[in-house]
């Protein structure tokens, strides 16, 4: 069905005004009507050329432009037969294969508008009334809506859309890359939009009539033309791009202009062609058969401008000749790049050959600028079977360009040009008024249409861009804030719960080396007392006091039972340090319960278990090498003074004396100094002790009280009492008994009191030692000092770690919230950007439907 200029002419009733018989009513109304669309066009383009321009700095400054790839989902196909489902396509990236979702296009209508809507959304809002709605006026099939026209990148190695390629190129480029080749497609569409600006203002049409080769192109022009001037031959002829201007364009003259290579022409600048005449344009493309030349024909058209082309009285017109597409790739390729620089593309096709791969080829390409193309069927009288070629001819084109196939009574026309070169019959003239009617008085559609599809189209690769990418940013910004939900207060905890972590581990360490030092140092404490009381300082099943041998092993004995006393508080120290160790244990627990209650989820527990028995058994060497203490025989606790584990090994602890057997000056303290108001146990004396304490005060108050006269008098005297015989015969038996009694004591008393005295006496010396060094050096309060280190090292190395731990897990929380936050700002940014820019492309698409409709 034939579209009218006027798009309300049809509604109203009235005819269409035909050029005949209103010629200059109609002139200037088609000049007010073309006028306007123009203008809006040219608004439209420069509102394009713009959003294109934000859309290429938002890809290189904030975001990376995502191409999105769009599957068919056939068993959705299948499965209903909802108009609605069958758009249901399933979105992925080709740089992020893990991305996947399952949206609804919205098919291509006026102005191709295009949606991408998740499924779960669209299905929600769909409208059933909308099931019925009609195809027809999709500007594309659905099954070309989920594809780009514009913006397509071929990312697979192999031939262009092929489904087998051997390999595909997405898995190895990254975002940026392919971001990149789409910046480079948005640039190339940009550069083209300024090439339809230029052809949009340009108040000249160019008309190029191009086909395969013998096809009848050069005979169908000189029909249009009135006269033989494009040079015609049974074989391929015309390599040149023959242009076919009005004679008023060249002062009214009559000539030919050969182009130079290399130079922008103008008619005004001889220096950019050499002129020629009319008549040796058959010779100048016989000569230059190979060369690819331009040539500029002016002609005057002596007919009426409502019979001419070029003379038409409206716009002036440049008729194109052009090569056959199929003489080679380097003629093809010249007549592809030329297209784009045409209003109205007039193709030329043989009756007997229908349309070859590259007629296809050329349409199809075409197709993405030019919705509709005057199509000349040449030859057809020859044609026998006419209805069959028509009908073959007709759906090849409506396969090649749809728009066309559908005004096809105007624009696909059957005729013979040789025969109209002779006498032009109504098919012919039918065709000259339907090629006058679609480049002067359908201008909207034959000048500003190719414009207005491109543009339409291109407005529709920018829904599918930002629409996807919308969904991309709505993904991520959903994403992040999600992590916001679920970490922010996590973070939030962590940062009110740091103090209490800090101040609960110092304390479990404080206290853990305020019991451990205090249980020390009433253990060791304990324990020397007992020794100073002559009992071992803990009980111990493999520690005891060795047997009395009798008097001959006195010294012996006394040696043993220093050893054994001294062993005795070595043992206290290490049930000091086992204690320790348990105190340890439970502290670095309480640090695990701390860090189970303060680490959140999915943080990764210490590793580090802790080993009781590795406390106070190793130590670094100079060089570094750890060597056991208990290893080496010998452990000395207390710094340089030598006090503590090992008193069994030091040899100034182990010295035996004679005080060690009688401690003279204890027990004259004990009898006659402060010390008789202690407790009975340590007033307790033995018979060898007031002897000796007795024969220390004869001594004394012999000496002192009588002086040497009165030590003089008394031996005088006992010398006088043993002249007596009397006495003599006392003398044996006093002396025998009393050297029997003192024997009794020495085997009876003796082995109890040794442990006593030799315990006073390391007592003694620790207490001395303590004095001298000051109490922080003494016995008990260096290995108390010396466990509670140790404690505190260990409950500090486990604290250190949670504290790490915590540390390191807010920061990972942290930086998880700034890149949340990052990622959410930067989403959200996004997608009120694709947002307006959708709103920006629908406002300029509706001025496009405006001039697509004329």
């Amino acid at each position: 069905m034939a579209l009218s200029y006027f798009p309300n002419a049809s509604r109203v009733g009235s005819p269409q005004p035909s050029v005949e018989s209103s010629s200059k009513h109609l002139t200037e109304g088609v000049q007010e009507i073309y006028v306007e669309h123009k203008n809006r066009l040219l608004n439209a383009l420069d509102s394009t050329t713009s959003i294109l321009g934000d859309l290429r700095k938002f890809n290189k400054d904030h975001w990376v432009v995502r191409y999105p790839q769009l599957s068919e989902q056939p068993t959705a196909e299948a499965s209903s037969s909802s108009r609605r489902k069958s758009m249901r396509r399933s979105l992925s990236f080709p740089d992020d294969p893990s991305f996947e979702a399952d949206v609804i296009v919205g098919p291509a209508r006026a102005g191709l508008t295009r949606s991408v809507t998740l499924a779960t959304i669209a299905d929600k809002e769909e409208d059933p009334s909308a099931e019925g709605d009609d195809d027809g006026d999709r500007l594309v099939s659905p099954a070309e809506a989920s594809d780009f026209h514009v913006f397509r990148l071929d990312l697979t190695l192999g031939a262009h859309g092929s489904s087998s390629s051997p390999a595909a190129l997405v898995a190895q480029l990254e975002k940026s890359s392919i971001a990149n080749l789409l910046d480079d497609r948005i640039l190339n569409a940009v550069g083209h939009l300024d090439k339809l600006r230029s052809r949009v203002k340009d108040t000249s049409s160019k008309v190029l009539v191009t086909g395969d080769l013998n096809a009848g192109k050069s005979t169908f022009v000189n029909a249009l033309l009135g006269r033989d001037i494009m040079p015609v031959d049974q074989q391929p002829c015309t390599t040149a791009f023959c242009e076919v201007h009005d004679a008023s364009e060249n002062d009214g003259k009559e000539e030919l202009h050969i182009v130079k290579e290399g130079v922008t022409y103008s008619v005004a600048d001889e220096s950019t062609f050499t002129r020629a005449s009319l008549s040796d344009l058959d010779a100048i493309v016989s000569e230059n058969e190979n060369d690819s030349q331009i040539l500029k024909v002016y002609l005057a058209d002596p007919r009426d401008p409502q019979a001419s082309l070029l003379s038409n009285g409206i716009v002036d017109i440049s008729l194109i000749d052009a090569p056959g597409l199929n003489r080679d790739n380097t003629h093809t390729t010249r007549v592809f790049a030329r297209q784009e620089e045409i209003d109205v593309v007039v193709f030329v096709v043989s009756a007997e050959n229908h349309f070859t791969l590259s007629a296809k080829e050329f349409l199809m390409n075409a197709s993405h600028e030019k919705a509709y193309v005057f199509i000349v069927v040449n030859k057809y009288e020859q044609i026998r079977d006419k209805a069959k070629c028509r009908r073959l001819v007709l759906e090849q084109i409506k396969q090649l360009s749809p728009r066309t196939y559908e005004d096809a009574e105007d624009l696909v026309h059957f005729v013979d040009s040789q025969h109209a070169l002779s006498e032009k019959p109504a098919s012919f003239i039918n065709l000259e008024s339907s090629l006058r009617s679609f480049v002067l008085v359908k201008r909207s559609k034959s000048k500003l249409a190719p414009a207005s599809t491109y543009l339409t189209k291109l407005l529709s690769d920018v829904d599918l861009l930002v629409g996807a990418n919308a969904i991309v940013a709505q993904t991520e910004l959903d994403r992040a804030q999600n992590d916001l939900q679920r970490v922010r207060p996590v973070l939030k905890k962590m940062e009110g719960g740091r103090d209490i972590l800090e101040e609960s581990l110092e304390s479990v360490e404080d206290l853990g080396a305020t019991r451990t030092r205090m249980r020390t140092k009433e253990l060791l404490s304990d324990a020397v007392d007992r020794v100073g009381q002559g009992k071992l300082g803990i009980e111990d099943s493999s520690i005891s006091l060795p047997p009395y041998h009798g008097l001959l092993g006195i010294w012996d004995y006394v040696r043993e039972v220093r050893n054994v006393l001294l062993l005795s508080l070595d043992a206290a120290v290490r049930l000091a340090e086992d204690e320790a160790r348990s105190v340890t244990s439970g502290a670095v627990n309480k640090i695990t319960q701390l860090g189970d209650e303060h680490l959140p989820e999915g943080v990764e527990r210490s590793r580090r278990v802790f080993m009781p028995e590795a406390m106070f058994s190793f130590r670094s060497d100079k060089k570094g090498n750890r060597r056991s203490r208990r290893a080496s025989g010998t452990v000395v606790a207390g710094g340089i003074y030598g006090l503590g584990i090992g008193l069994a090994q030091r040899p100034d602890m182990l010295d035996t004396t004679f005080f060690d057997l009688f401690d003279v000056h204890h027990q004259f303290w004990v009898h006659f100094g402060e010390s008789k108001t202690e407790s009975k146990d340590e007033m307790a004396v033995s018979t060898l002790g007031f002897a000796s304490v007795g024969l220390g005060a004869l001594t004394m108050v012999g000496g002192k009280a009588l002086g040497a006269r009165g030590l003089f008098e008394g031996v005088v005297r006992v010398w006088d009492l043993m002249e007596n015989e009397t006495a003599r015969k006392w003398a044996a038996p006093v002396l025998g008994a009393v050297t029997i009694g003192l024997a009794t004591y020495f085997v009876l008393e003796l082995p109890s009191t040794v442990p006593r005295t030799v315990g006073r006496r390391i007592k003694a010396t620790l207490a001395r030692e303590g004095e001298e060094l000051g109490e922080g050096a003494s016995f008990v309060g260096a290995h108390s000092a010396r466990v509670s280190r140790e404690t505190r090292k260990v409950l500090r190395l486990a604290s250190w770690d949670l504290k790490e731990r915590f540390r390191a897990a807010m920061e990972e929380h942290g930086r998880e919230v700034h890149g949340a936050e990052e990622t959410e700002r930067r989403a959200q940014k996004a997608l009120d950007w694709f947002h307006e820019v959708q709103r920006r492309a629908g406002e300029v698409r509706e001025s496009v439907v405006l001039v697509s409709a004329a």
